[in-house]
């Protein structure tokens, strides 16, 4: 009897063949699932750029009280208040390396940046430093709504508008009324709420004896600011104090809210006072301030 030869096939012990087929299974799997996400990326990615987007404008629409009701924000009404207690430190008329905010024209021309810097970087969406610059007295201070309004006021075209219209007060307590909304949209990021200043930057308003040993001064120093040293209760102070575009109006009704405020002597500061000290602007320093290294 002759006996057939055995095939390669036979001689598998069972179960052999179906073990030896699981990784073309698998393979085969992964294909599929590659050819399902390949499919469905298009439609994901589409998603995605569909909630990115849906984030943006939500940002982008988000209420803002600042400015008249159904108006955009115009310069001279809401910005530049902005501008003057957040920014004035380093965009001032004085800088020499920065733009000067608190110029319109200049404002205008840099609307763009000051968009990009105030509100993108802050976003997270501009590759640049956000302003103000991080954890800074005016970062701190600066709200969202008023970083909003900026963001609105560059979308809208940038409107110089009108100044409000000087309250004109007529007496002492109304002075004082009006003189603390000015100071908390200018001088409290610096001066703080407290009128405690901070140490080693700001000196304190709260019981200065240079406050209030001349009052002369303390309008000649709002109306055209300061740079270099000053002593206040016993200790050296050295910031830049800018010029503020304020009305004889608005100084006198700051400097009465200080004035009687924070344990301070009471005095109270008129217009008048304010326009003569205008008129006799203090003389420049005999010494010239020493030039940048990069001058």
């Amino acid at each position: 009897m002759q006996i057939s030869p055995i095939s390669k096939a036979e001689r598998r012990p069972p179960g052999t063949a179906r073990l030896q087929s699981v990784p073309a299974q698998q393979s085969f799997r992964r294909l599929q699932l590659g050819r399902r996400v390949f499919l469905a990326w298009p439609l994901l990615s589409t998603a995605i750029a569909c909630l990115t987007l849906a984030t943006v404008l939500a940002q982008d629409t988000a209420p803002l009280s600042i400015g008249s009701a159904g108006s955009s924000p115009t310069y001279l009404r809401d910005i530049q208040p902005i501008f003057m207690g957040n920014c004035s430190r380093c965009h001032n008329q004085e800088s020499r390396f920065v733009y000067n905010w608190l110029d319109y024209k200049t404002a205008f021309a840099d609307r763009w940046e000051i968009r990009r810097r105030v509100w993108d970087s802050w976003k997270g969406s501009y590759y640049k430093e956000p302003m103000p610059i991080a954890n800074s007295p005016e970062s701190l201070a600066l709200s969202d709504e008023e970083r909003q309004a900026i963001r609105h006021w560059v979308d809208s075209g940038a409107p110089l508008g009108v100044a409000p219209a000087d309250g004109g007060a007529k007496s002492k307590a109304e002075r004082i009324q009006l003189g603390r909304r000015l100071f908390t949209s200018i001088c409290a990021a610096c001066h703080q709420p407290t009128g405690l200043g901070r140490p080693n930057q700001f000196p304190p308003l709260a019981g200065s004896d240079y406050l209030n040993a001349d009052k002369s001064r303390a309008i000649n120093l709002v109306i055209f600011g300061r740079q270099g040293d000053v002593v206040v209760n016993g200790l050296k102070y050295n910031n830049n104090m800018p010029m503020f575009p304020l009305t004889d109006q608005d100084i006198a009704n700051v400097l009465t809210f200080v004035y009687n405020s924070f344990g301070n002597s009471g005095l109270e500061v008129t217009p008048e006072e304010v326009k003569m000290q205008r008129a006799h602007p203090p003389a420049p320093s005999a010494t010239p301030a020493a030039k940048s290294q990069f001058e």
